[in-house]
This record gives C-alpha cells, sequence and structure tokens, in this order.
C-alpha cells in the first residue's frame, strides 16, 4: 500500500503532538539542556548573537535556547520565539519570567509561514531541532531569509546521520518496522532529512544563504539507565507517538519493551550514554 504524504495533514498532527508533549519537554528542560547545550552554544556563537542583537528563535519549543539567547543579547536586545504550538510558548514565556529574563516575547506562528514577522527586523535567527520537522524546508528559510537584515545569521541545530544517532534512530526504526511504515522520502519531514553528507548545504545553498558552514557536535544522551531514555522519549519525543498511532496498545507497550531492551547496549556501569550527533548549520543572508 502506497501512503501519500499530506503535509497539511502533519502539520495538524504536529500542533497536537506539542500541545500534548509540552509539559513533559518543559518537565525534561535539564536533560535537554545537558543533551543539547553543547550545540546550542555552538549555534549561538554561530548566529553571531551579542550584546544588543535581535534574535528570532523558530520553533522555540519549551524556551531553552530561547533563554540563552536572550542572555547573550541583553537588555539592549530582544529574542521573538516564534512555534506553531501556544501551549509550548507558554512554558517558554514561564521560563522567561522564572530566569528573570525581560527581552523576550512569543509569537505563535507556523515556521514556513513567517508573515508576521517584520522584514529584515532581525540580526540573527536561530532553529533547534526544528527545521527538520518542516515538510516545505525551503518555505521556512524564505521566511527566515526575509526576516534577518543583509549580512545576518541562520543557525540551525539538525541530527547528522542515524548511525551516529543511536539514542533515536533504534526507536524509529524499531517503531517503523512494528507499524509497517516505509522510510520518508527524500524531501519530507523526519529528524535525519538534513543529516547526509551535503544536503544541509544544498538546502541552505538553494534558499539564498551564503558562507555555509556546517559543525558536527558529538551530543551523548546521558540519562541513569536505557529505561529512563525510553522513559524520556516516551513523555517528550511527539514524533514517535505519531508513528505509533496506528498501533493497538498492546502493540505499542511491545514495541516500547523491545527498544529499551535494544537500547541496553548503551548501558555501562556508570549509566545510560546514548550515541547523539548535532550539526550545526549556519548561512549569512
Amino acid at each position: 500500500m502506497t501512503v501519500t504524504f499530506d503535509p497539511a495533514t502533519f502539520k495538524q498532527t504536529t500542533r497536537a503532538q506539542w500541545e500534548n508533549a509540552a509539559e513533559a519537554w518543559h518537565r525534561w528542560g535539564p536533560t535537554i539542556e545537558d543533551w543539547l547545550g553543547a550545540a546550542t552554544d555552538e549555534m549561538l556563537r554561530a548566529a553571531g548573537i551579542t550584546s544588543g542583537s535581535r534574535v528570532l528563535d523558530v520553533a522555540a519549543g519549551a524556551g531553552g535556547q530561547t533563554i540563552a539567547a536572550a542572555r547573550l543579547a541583553g537588555p539592549t536586545g530582544h529574542v521573538l520565539a516564534t512555534d506553531i504550538s501556544p501551549g509550548i510558548l507558554r512554558y517558554a514565556e514561564h521560563v522567561a519570567a522564572e530566569a528573570g529574563v525581560a527581552n523576550v516575547t512569543t509569537l505563535e506562528a507556523d515556521g514556513e509561514d513567517l508573515s508576521e514577522v517584520a522584514e529584515q527586523g532581525y540580526d540573527a535567527a536561530i532553529s533547534r531541532v526544528g527545521l527538520i520537522y518542516f515538510p516545505d524546508q525551503q518555505a521556512a528559510l524564505a521566511g527566515i531569509r526575509r526576516a534577518l537584515r543583509p549580512g545576518g545569521r541562520f543557525s540551525a541545530v539538525v541530527y547528522s546521520t542515524p548511525d551516529r544517532n543511536g539514542f533515536f534512530s533504534i526507536p524509529v526504526g524499531v517503531i517503523r518496522r512494528r507499524a509497517q511504515l516505509p522510510p520518508p522520502a527524500p524531501g519530507q519531514p523526519g529528524p535525519f532529512s538534513l543529516g547526509a553528507p551535503g544536503v544541509a548545504e544544498q538546502t541552505f545553498t538553494t534558499a539564498g544563504f551564503q558562507d555555509i558552514t556546517v559543525t558536527p557536535v558529538p551530543s551523548p544522551v546521558r540519562l541513569p539507565s536505557a529505561a529512563e531514555c525510553v522513559r524520556f522519549e516516551r513523555e517528550s519525543f511527539g514524533a514517535l507517538h505519531q508513528m505509533l498511532s496506528n498501533l493497538t496498545d498492546p502493540a505499542r507497550e511491545a514495541a516500547w519493551q523491545e527498544i529499551t531492551d535494544e537500547l541496553a547496549q548503551f548501558e555501562t556501569p556508570t549509566g545510560f550514554t546514548g550515541p547523539c550527533e548535532m550539526l550545526v548549520v549556519t548561512g549569512t543572508r
């Protein structure tokens, strides 16, 4: 059976997933920042964010990288955090308030339609593990490029290849097999859609960005056990739930148990270390 990809349905489902996962993504914040901290630092550096910078954060989620960017921009700068999920943006606002960061505002917006964002209004733009899930990455990049002033930089964190991301590619593989899902076709959204050699560079080039760099960043996932990693993914990785949606409850439980068993290979006497490599992709308008 051939399944036709429907981008409109995919986006509706994605929005609903993140509305449901917003609380968990916020609750797992310390784990996420430990996991993605090095890649986030590289993204913010590559984007050129300094005191006074105006920053656009696309698919901002619960705001960990938003707060980091806001601190770099300082009181004379500003960060606009956008996301398709209003629920998760409320957590970003809460995190900013708790951190005493007053230079963050939020906007509910589809990352492929940034028409409400000021043209050439930003010195830098960032997106952490968001661009990979856009059905039309060129539309998203065109909107981001439009929002940047000439010479402004956009930097995104994306996954590299499945073989370097076992903590995530193993669950994806198990679920695809059990749910009888085909692999995503070239050009379709997914965690590894920009990871293959040359793909991210070509995608940014096609969108009109220049001076493109791609920096690999080792980003191991460290938790007490494989079971804890599965709990993290089960509670907060909306994409996995979308893939499991057509299975019965017992079939889902069997899939999660197989994933736990497979991830156990990454347990050591000192805890679980799941392989992960991120790429920081940066281009200049």
